[in-house]
């Protein structure tokens, strides 16, 4: 070990180094308001802008700074970020992005995270991060009283759906008590609209080699009940041990509601864990309209409901809701001998109790501080406004001639041209969704359901508005004008 006289002789070398890692108040300043200029740039200029653009950036540039030794000046590196970062590629906080189910992207919640940031509060157990750990658990009781679970249901705020409905997946298995060596026998029931990330989910809770039952859709795309319950009756007459149920929300595909009361019906007749994927749908619980579309979803024993969707958080903001939350803590409460100081100083339940998440981001801040400083009138007027415009589009696409699927349940559309030549019908789709995507205004997408190619109208981003879906009904008209019949 070296001397106490050489530490000291190498302390006084590094430590004014490492000090310079803390700016003064004058550099913090003129950091924080260079960032602030650029964020302003991007949000000022961003109507402007094409939605997905295929330009190159400064990729080149980007990778050969690198990870550099030496400081870098600030204007440069914001450059870059201006052209790598947010140049090529889909602007998803663009008003004309209608192709996917958008991240929202509202000021305040990036405002959010920067003092969640700033301020580095431990969000993960409470006797670390108090306030923290007191806001995420009252916005996660609003969200289950949105939804309608009991008093004392709860869950946790997660980086999206994705790791919600593994946690959600987690909790059924060790609440229904399925074992390693009964994985085989135990059934669980989706459909083919059901979101991928429950087959990763099952496959990395350990379920990969359950029996899964892709249950028929009807016209609608919402699952088909009967088929349900005669696939159920089969499984026990077969001597299988059915016990998850996943209804769905707001598909992705077609934003279709399973129908969510026959589903809890079924479920608490046949004891089954009843999981709802709300993801898309579950910020439409604001609208009373839309509360009987969702009725069942408050008889779900979990619930996944994305605030960067519907409440229109930056990405990476997910929520699971379980009716009873003693399930996620027999799942995940497992604690280290280095947080036995934390034991005795807690009134509420640690967020790192409830799923796989330790170290984690404060992200109570970024939904919390949109909600509070626009209210929930103006996110019920944005919600309203998205279901009324995909209503509108669906009408309006259909007196353009165009085949539309459903009545939109929430506010995806979908619709295709079909030639009246004969011709291929995916073809000519194709071709259209390239010179929606050529024209810049706005950006699709396209999926097949049961083999059929359809184009989609998304509506989420709280920036679209009424001049978006004009946008996109003035390219169709004048790219099928010549093809429609007198």
């Amino acid at each position: 070990m070296p001397s106490q006289d050489d530490l000291l002789a190498r302390l006084a070398e590094v430590e004014p180094i490492s000090r310079a890692l803390e700016e003064d108040p004058g550099e913090r300043r003129l950091l924080t308001d260079q960032v602030t200029e650029l964020g302003h740039r991007i949000l000022d200029g961003l109507s402007q802008r094409r939605v997905w653009d295929p330009c190159e950036g400064a990729a080149q540039e980007l990778l050969e700074m690198g990870v550099p030794d030496e400081p870098q000046a600030i204007e440069g590196v914001l450059d870059l970020v201006a052209r790598e970062i947010d140049g090529p590629g889909l602007r998803a906080a663009h008003g004309g992005h209608l192709g996917y189910i958008p991240g929202g992207g509202i000021y305040a919640g990036a405002l959010g995270d920067y003092l969640a940031a700033l301020t580095n509060r431990y969000a993960g157990v409470f006797y670390a991060g108090p306030g923290a750990v007191r806001l995420e658990n009252m916005l996660l009781r609003w969200l289950c009283s949105l939804v309608g679970l009991p008093d004392g249901a709860l869950g946790t705020l997660t980086s999206g759906g994705s790791i919600a409905t593994l946690v959600a997946v987690t909790a059924a298995r060790d609440g229904k008590g399925v074992r390693s060596a009964e994985v085989t026998r135990s059934v669980v029931y989706t459909t083919s609209q059901t979101h991928h990330c429950v087959a990763k989910a099952l496959a990395i809770a350990g379920l990969a080699e359950a029996p899964c039952r892709q249950i028929p859709t009807d016209g609608r795309h919402r699952m088909h009940t009967p088929a349900l319950e005669e696939r159920i009756r089969a499984d026990r007459e077969a001597g299988l041990h059915p016990f998850l149920l996943v209804g769905t929300a707001g598909t992705t595909d077609a934003g279709a509601v399973d129908p969510l009361a026959e589903l809890a019906r079924i479920a608490e007749r046949e004891e089954l864990w009843l999981h709802v994927d709300a993801a898309y749908g579950g910020a439409f619980l604001l609208l009373d309209s839309m509360r009987p579309r969702l009725a069942g979803i408050e008889r779900a024993d979990s619930v996944v409901i994305d605030p960067h969707k519907g409440l229109f958080n930056p990405y990476g903001t997910g929520a699971v809701l379980v009716r009873d939350p003693a399930h996620l803590a027999a799942s995940h409460h497992l604690r280290g001998v280095y947080l036995q100081d934390a034991q005795d100083a807690e009134d509420q339940p640690s967020p790192a109790d409830l799923s796989p998440e330790l170290t984690r981001h404060f992200r109570g801040l970024r939904m919390w501080l949109p909600l509070v400083l626009h209210g929930l009138e103006r996110h019920r007027a944005a919600l309203e406004e998205k279901r009324l415009l995909a209503l509108l589009f669906h009408a309006r696409a259909a007196e353009l001639g165009f085949e539309v699927g459903p009545e939109p349940d929430l506010s995806v559309a979908l619709f295709r041209w079909v030639p009246r030549d004969g011709s291929d019908p995916r073809a000519f789709n194709e071709g259209l969704l390239r010179t929606v995507l050529d024209d810049g205004r706005v950006f699709l997408s396209s999926t097949t359901i049961d083999g059929t190619y359809w184009l989609r109208v998304s509506l989420l981003c709280f920036r679209s508005h009424r001049e978006h879906i004009e946008a996109v009904l003035e390219i169709l008209a004048r790219e099928v004008g010549a093809r429609m019949e007198p």
